[in-house]
């Protein structure tokens, strides 16, 4: 399951919900359908009836929620969506969700450590690298300073000062 967003409030009087899209175009995550909403330990299973991108803001209507008191119960529920309902990456391109979890090595061949986040910075995506004693902040510049990506492996290699 891959995480694609959050129901962040509630749009109007009809049970339409306001969504937080992590997807490149913020649009985007209305284009998949089942959502799987977990909060907690609960999960449930939705269909996207409608949507649209509202300004900066995307709302969508879910199948069976009427109302603005039904909606309002959806608030702070993750959107998740199967990765089998997303397009295949082109080559050179990546989701998020595979590169958490490489374990990242510089050109010295020393083990920085593991992905565990990516950030949106507006001018390029930044690795969050956790480390045994450390965590790194790396620029996702290819091939500047990300040189090779192995997914079979599990391995991302950079240019990257294991100091800094």
């Amino acid at each position: 399951m891959i995480h694609v967003g959050k129901i962040s409030g509630v749009f109007g009087i009809k049970g339409w919900v306001k969504v937080f899209s992590f997807t490149g175009y913020r649009e985007d995550i209305l284009k998949y359908s089942p959502w799987l909403l977990k909060k907690n330990a609960a999960t449930k299973t939705v269909e996207v009836v409608s949507g649209q991108l509202q300004n900066q803001l995307v709302v969508a209507q879910i199948k069976g929620v009427d109302d603005r008191n039904t909606a309002e119960l959806l608030m702070g529920w993750e959107i998740f969506v199967e990765a089998s309902q997303l397009p295949a990456a082109k080559q050179g391109e990546y989701y998020w969700s595979d590169l958490i979890g490489l374990q990242v090595e510089n050109v010295e061949g020393i083990i920085l450590g593991v992905i565990d986040s990516l950030l949106e910075t507006g001018a390029n995506d930044v690795i969050i690298v956790q480390g045994t004693e450390r965590q790194h902040a790396i620029p996702f510049l290819q091939p500047q300073i990300v040189l090779n990506i192995d997914l079979a492996a599990q391995k991302m290699r950079v240019d990257w000062d294991a100091d800094f």
